[in-house]
């Protein structure tokens, strides 16, 4: 395709005139053959997952929401959009934060309405799919006029910043993208491919056309948990497997770039594997986050039906927080409520995230942290 850089790039990118563009193939009616190692990973990761998705127990609402944060989070830091523990927590509240911190908060939602769509419309459906980029671009502050639509320039990966001189990946142009997300979409509607097979290769082919102008990894990785609930794996819960990918982004890219040369069966082993290892370390943080009520019950001490009480069952579900709505988990007047946030604070249950006396809001740090650890879990390449 002809090339003509534009602003004022340098020389180098003012001689680059042409580039060769990659066109993914049509995917819609390919098979795919696993290899043997890779039938036994995927029947794995298919146990692993399911077997998450039913731990959660009586919390059910507060751990999904954990894994869902979870996953947001770490595919955000693939993306180098990161935040600290109370910048995240401010922006979860809804309070003032900086822009990385919103963008992840934006991702889980974006995450969660891509996943539920595809559970209750029973498909992977074109609309959700850009309503979910909407979700996750609408206030960026670069790309924001782009959200929910598929792009119409040319983008690449890697190389100089003014022209795809050096790429590592370059897409195929603005005038195909519609074309091949319609053939995408055919292919997440099949039933005939292992589940977590089809899930990578969505994914894979995703990055491949990369179809918008930014967040493309993080919308392309939520297509993994959508395929999952479409497909019946998962009915309550995310698998945090962008934790696992994180914790080692150069074999994730490595792989990507080598289906894009049409190496299919190490990136869908590989999300076998990551698959594995994001349900087991999960399973660790349920186990803990299932302990919390307990360890804080048993350092506050509250009196049986007190509103310290009812506030410390709730932080699990609700682990942000302002004072009206800890008032109303409590039951009681919201002039009173501060007392009981005070001696949570004082007991190190919680912690307040805000500086000024006005729309102070609190957090239960124990939940938030688990996130970090979690991924630290993952990190160790012995686990």
């Amino acid at each position: 395709m002809p090339w003509k850089s534009s602003g004022r790039p340098p020389r180098e990118d003012r001689m680059f005139t042409e580039v060769e563009v990659s066109l993914p193939p049509h995917i819609a009616n390919l098979g795919f053959e696993p290899s043997r190692e890779t039938v036994l990973a995927l029947e794995e990761a298919a146990a692993a997952i399911a077997s998450l998705d039913v731990t959660a127990g009586s919390r059910m609402a507060a751990i999904s929401d954990f894994l869902l944060r979870s996953e947001a989070v770490s595919s955000s830091k693939i993306e180098h959009v990161d935040a600290n523990r109370n910048d995240y927590a401010r922006a979860l509240a809804g309070l003032k934060a900086s822009d990385q911190a919103k963008s992840m908060v934006a991702a889980a939602e974006a995450v969660q309405s891509m996943i539920n769509d595809a559970g209750v419309e029973g498909e992977v459906r074109m609309e959700s799919l850009l309503k979910a980029h909407r979700t996750l671009m609408k206030d960026d502050p670069l790309d924001g006029h782009n959200a929910g639509s598929f792009r119409e320039v040319q983008n690449w990966i890697g190389g100089s910043d003014y022209s795809p001189r050096g790429a590592v990946h370059v897409p195929p142009p603005p005038g195909m993208v519609r074309e091949l997300m319609d053939d995408l979409m055919a292919f997440c509607q099949r039933k005939d491919i292992p589940i977590m097979a089809q899930a990578a290769i969505a994914h894979a082919h995703f990055e491949s056309i990369h179809p918008f102008t930014d967040g493309n990894g993080r919308i392309g990785r939520a297509l993994i948990g959508a395929v999952s609930r479409r497909r019946g794996l998962t009915r309550n819960t995310v698998t945090p497997v962008a934790s696992a990918m994180v914790a080692d982004v150069e074999t994730y890219f490595a792989l990507l770039n080598n289906y894009r040369d049409g190496d299919v069966d190490p990136f869908v082993l590989y999300l076998a594997k990551s698959s594995v290892r994001a349900a087991d370390a999960a399973r660790e943080s349920v186990t803990a986050l299932d302990a919390l009520p307990a360890a804080w019950t048993e350092v506050v001490r509250p009196r049986k039906g007190s509103a310290d009480e009812r506030i410390l069952t709730w932080l699990l579900e609700r682990p942000v927080f302002e004072a009206h709505s800890a008032a109303y988990a409590a039951g009681i007047d919201e002039r009173s409520v501060y007392r009981v946030l005070d001696r949570l604070t004082d007991a190190g249950v919680l912690s307040l995230i805000t500086q000024s006396q006005r729309n102070r809001a609190w957090a239960a740090t124990e939940v938030l942290d688990e996130v970090d650890r979690l991924n630290r879990r993952l990190a160790n390449r012995d686990y």
